[in-house]
């Protein structure tokens, strides 16, 4: 069952420890603003998919970041977001990774439950039926000459 969320609230999410973020919801406006992205549209054709994943994953942090915890300068001194703090934040390996999987791939978690077929309530194959007749006779091979 899918639940909605009728508050459209930010929400607060750990990064890593010590780190969290406070994010708008993954909402379609949104989604559709970070596919329009410059950065995003300007991406060559012969772009990776890995390459599209972090220009996407930085466009859509900086239109969702609103606040953070646990983020400094290099002398250890708080600091807001910001384009450029954001695209950073993200560079750093293990937080891009938990930003992927704790907000973004549960909106693409949704999408992709749309692109699959139900699962047969006892299973895949059950239910189905045959389509082909049993063959009468083994097929012969052609010989090469």
């Amino acid at each position: 069952m899918l639940t909605l969320d009728l508050t459209n609230a930010p929400r607060w999410h750990d990064l890593a420890p010590g780190v969290r973020v406070q994010l708008r919801p993954l909402t379609t406006a949104l989604m559709v603003a970070t596919r329009s992205d410059p950065v995003v549209e300007s991406l060559p054709e012969v772009a990776s998919d890995e390459e599209r994943a972090v220009a996407f994953a930085k466009a859509l942090a900086r239109r969702a970041v609103l606040a953070w915890e646990g983020i400094g300068d290099a002398d250890g001194n708080p600091i807001d977001p910001s384009p450029v703090s954001i695209d950073a934040l993200l560079d750093v390996w293990p937080i891009f990774e938990a930003f992927q999987l704790t907000y973004v791939s549960k909106g693409l978690l949704l999408e992709q439950e749309k692109n699959v077929s139900a699962l047969s309530p006892t299973g895949p194959s059950a239910g189905a039926s045959a389509t082909a007749r049993v063959a009468k006779r083994s097929a012969q091979t052609a010989r090469r000459g």
